[in-house]
Formats: C-alpha cells, structure tokens, sequence
C-alpha cells in the first residue's frame, strides 16, 4: 500500500464558517456541486473535479470548491457515497469499515466497484456538458485513491492532500502530474508510506511533489481547527499548493 486504511481520523474535524457561493446540482442521480468562476477570470476548457472526503458534500468542502472557482477554476464536487456519507465526528463505535463494505443501511457499499462509475460519470459530464478538455482532480482522504484510479479515463493532473487506502499499483498507474499535501502525523499516511510512495513516483517519471506540513494530522486541509494559528497557515498553503500546480500543469 502506498497509504494505509481509513480509520477513525477520517472522520473527525472542525466544521468552518462561511457561506458558500456555488450551486446543488445532479449529476444523473448523483448530489454534485458545482462552483462556477467569474467568466472574466475562468480558464477556459478546463475544470477540478473534487473527489472529498467520507464527509461527502459539507461546509468545508463546498468553501474550497468555491475558493477553487475563485481561481478560475470550474469546479464540480460529485457525491460518491450515493446520498450515504459519514457524519461528521460520528458517534462513538461507528464503524468505517463496516460503512466502506455495506453502508449505513446495509445496502449502500462504498467500494471501488461502486465509487468508480460514479467518478467516469462526472468525468464525462464535465466533458460533454461543459466542454471540458483540460482536467485537474483534488481528493481529500478517501477521494485520492479515486483521483489515482482515473487517469486513464481524462484527469491531466492530480492533487492529494492525507491520502487514504492508495494501493501502490494505482499510485504507479497515474502517469501524469501529481502534488500532494502531508501531514506530519498521519496513522493513515506515515513517513514509510509517504517515502515508498517518493519512490513510485520516481519511477514515474511524471513530474511530482510531496509536501509535508508540521503540527497537523490526517485531515488538516479539510478539515483542521483554523482558529489555530499553525494549523490554518497548512490548511491554506496546502490549498494553494493545489492552485499552483493546477496553474503549471493545467493552463
């Protein structure tokens, strides 16, 4: 593994204050929300598909869509968890890899069988309905194994920040552009995981950056407690370590 499994980490934060700007929408029968840049600052054919979190489609991931499209990115969060996702902080003894197999309800599994044709599907719906030629992907814990997964099917670039359950296999089959953000303690994404996964990307070939971010844990760019002075300065530079990769890599 490139990344060890979820647990625990994955799910607790700090909701942020805000008010979001972009729109609900459906993407087919999925919940997707799509923040739109100001035309005189959008980059033209090109897009972010934000691949978030078990938390899903929340306040703190539609404020970094919003800050996305504030770049000049249009950018569509697409609802992986078919209207499933986890609360955040969930009660004690909620199980996360029960929810992964058969979801809340027993009926709802959330693995790569069923995830995948639901990222293929937003993939294509940003292409065929928006034009998009010219495609960068962010994902957020759970979300960076399906950024890895997806290459083949138009991601140009990719960002991860903490990245969860990333087998090695799909870490070496994402044969372009690849920048992510670290966090200094990370049970999911530690030092050994972080520097195998420097080696699989040397053996890329494809341009990469890991950056690592001291005082923050698993989680730290969507969901740390930015009343913290250190801990709100990762959470933005790991954003804009985003924005300026898109910006090289991208445009």
């Amino acid at each position: 593994m490139a990344s060890n499994p979820p647990g625990k980490c994955c799910t607790v934060g700090v909701k942020h204050d805000g008010e979001s700007t972009g729109a609900d929408i459906k993407v087919g029968k999925h919940a997707a929300y799509l923040a739109t840049p100001d035309p005189a600052k959008a980059h033209k054919d090109t897009a972010i598909l934000f691949l978030p979190d078990v938390i899903g489609i929340w306040q703190n991931s539609r404020l970094i869509a919003d800050q996305f499209a504030a770049n000049g990115y249009l950018t569509l969060i697409i609802d992986l968890f078919n209207g499933d996702p986890v609360s955040l902080n969930p009660q004690p003894g909620f199980d996360i890899f029960a929810w992964l197999e058969k979801g809340t309800n027993g009926d709802n599994p959330h693995t790569k069988e069923y995830v995948d044709p639901i990222v293929v599907e937003a993939i294509k719906w940003l292409q065929t309905e928006k034009g998009i030629k010219k495609l960068g992907s962010v994902g957020y814990c759970f979300g960076a194994k399906y950024v890895a997964r997806h290459f083949e099917n138009g991601i140009n670039a990719g960002y991860m920040a903490h990245p969860s359950f990333v087998d090695e296999d799909e870490l070496r089959g994402f044969k372009a552009p690849l920048s992510i953000s670290a966090a200094e303690t990370d049970q999911i994404f530690p030092a050994e995981k972080r520097h195998r996964s420097e080696e699989i990307l040397k053996e890329v070939g494809q341009p990469y950056q890991i950056n690592l971010y001291s005082g923050v844990v698993h989680g730290f760019a969507v969901r740390t407690d930015i009343t913290k002075k250190h801990e709100k300065f990762a959470k933005e530079q790991a954003f804009y370590q985003a924005v300026q990769w898109f910006d090289n890599f991208l445009l």
